[in-house]
């Protein structure tokens, strides 16, 4: 076989040409799965502990430990907010998780998200310039059943050592009230990027592919399809942002939500779809070929597929239709399929396809942006504020059917969402610390370069060894031959 290149863009070149492409995309998927395994274990995972400060000599340790260090001690004692000045706090994230619905894959054990939580914090360092740590939680009760509480508690005894919290895979109905308890509760921010995260990046991807096809927001039906966590968010931000929740209409795995859904009204810890039972879908619409037709808007991260969304769904939308299937690993309805069903814009969470709507372009500018400004908490103008600043960098660059947003590899987009999420902070009389935008990006854009320059360094420098070649060939072997 020929050699995969160690960047991976030559992949789609190296599988059998007579694999169509639903088998091509199968294979991708299973590709990424295979060299994930075989990568981690190689690695020993994929973050480490590094000092920030020099050591000149032994004698240093004086002063970064005892005697010196309890003079930072009794600072800190007289006045807690130096603590984000004398200790890296400023700048230190905890990805807390009980990893009850990790991706697609559901309750994974506690140690079962760490793969996750590393990866979330190995992004917000690399596109970020923000260090993290993962935390996986046993939130079981003594009757054996996750309890929300536990986490809460955990992160309000925990918050004095991070300048704010990331909290990911949490099943719901346990995720909102953690997370509604833990925004008006802790003194830092507390960002739940699963619903807030991928919440914005969709607001951003919808508010461009609604200029390409000429379509205002509050005007447009929408479907969504999966009403769990992140969708119910979505929903919520698309509505502030401006889109009449009359104009549309929710699934979930029982079926449309509405007023007449006592089955959610009479579950009191389901209160956000319960929300949204009230202000859409006035006309109890009950099934999804009915709600499809001259739709505008599928929004849907429900299951992972393929064929969860039905071709003949997206068949009978509305003109130049706009369809986000974001479910991980796999997507609702492959692109292609989405395309030949008549989709005139199509997103997936997936890199490897056109217009990725992924958290990852989100969440490192969003977090960059409320440490910045020591933010005491991060709003829902927030979120809309780096939706806005995503969707106005990447129509800035050029947008076009096929690239309604900005890429990860886009390094520029995060200090200036940043600086824009610092901004709104202070509007929002969030924010510990005042600064313009312009400090507020330069500060984002030095973290981000140093970030990428250690890591390049570490890599020039052998500290960190390039992937064997083997490893990439094995996986992409076991990924055709499981697909052949």
């Amino acid at each position: 076989m020929k050699d995969l290149n160690l960047t991976l863009y030559n992949l789609e070149e190296l599988l059998p040409e007579s694999f169509t492409q639903e088998q091509k995309a199968k294979a991708k998927t299973l590709f990424y799965k295979e060299l994930a395994v075989r990568a981690h274990r190689f690695y020993n995972g994929k973050m480490q502990t590094l000092p920030k400060a020099p050591v000149m000599g032994f004698n240093w340790f004086n002063a970064w430990y005892t005697p010196g260090v309890s003079k930072i001690s009794t600072t800190i004692r007289e006045d807690n907010d130096t603590s984000y000045e004398l200790s890296n706090r400023g700048n230190l994230v905890a990805v807390v998780s009980d990893s009850t619905r990790v991706l697609g894959d559901g309750d994974c054990t506690p140690p079962g998200g760490m793969g996750v939580m590393e990866g979330k914090a190995f992004l917000m360092k690399y596109l970020g310039g923000v260090d993290g740590i993962a935390i996986c939680v046993d939130s079981k009760g003594p009757d054996g059943k996750n309890d929300p509480e536990k986490i809460i508690e955990f992160v309000k005894m925990s918050q004095y050592s991070f300048g704010a919290i990331n909290l990911e895979d949490i099943a719901q109905p346990n995720c909102y009230r953690v997370l509604d308890v833990l925004r008006e509760e802790c003194d830092i921010p507390v960002w739940h990027d699963d619903a807030q995260g991928t919440a914005c990046v969709t607001l951003a991807g919808l508010i461009n592919a609604l200029k390409l096809v000429d379509k205002k927001i509050e005007d447009v039906k929408i479907v969504y399809f999966g009403a769990g966590a992140s969708n119910a968010t979505i929903a919520r931000i698309v509505n502030t942002a401006g889109a009449d929740p009359a104009k549309s209409i929710m699934f979930d795995s029982t079926g449309a939500l509405h007023t007449g859904r006592k089955d959610i009204e009479d579950d009191k810890r389901f209160y956000r779809k319960w929300e949204l039972c009230q202000i859409t879908n006035p006309d109890k619409v009950e099934t999804m070929e009915e709600a499809m037709k001259g739709a505008d808007v599928l929004i849907a991260l429900s299951k992972p597929g393929p064929d969860v969304v039905k071709k003949e769904w997206i068949e009978v939308m509305g003109d130049k239709s706009i369809v986000f299937v974001c479910a991980n690993p796999v997507p609702e309805i492959y692109p292609y399929a989405a395309k030949e069903a008549g989709a005139h814009i199509v997103a997936t969470g997936r890199g490897d396809f056109p217009n990725q709507v992924n958290n990852s372009i989100g969440f490192p500018g969003i977090l960059k942006g409320a440490l910045i400004v020591r933010a005491r908490k991060i709003t829902d103008n927030m979120a809309i504020a780096a939706a806005e600043a995503i969707a106005k960098f990447s129509e800035n660059r050029g947008i076009h059917t096929e690239d309604i947003i900005a890429k990860m590899s886009e390094s520029e987009v995060f200090p200036y969402e940043a600086a824009d999420v610092a901004m709104q902070a202070i509007k929002d009389g969030v924010a510990r610390k005042e600064m313009t935008w312009q400090e507020a990006y330069d500060l984002a854009k030095k973290d981000i370069e140093h970030a990428r320059a250690t890591t390049k360094s570490l890599i020039d420098n052998g500290f960190i060894a390039p992937p064997p070649q083997e490893m990439l060939n094995e996986a992409l072997d076991a990924a055709i031959n499981a697909v052949k």
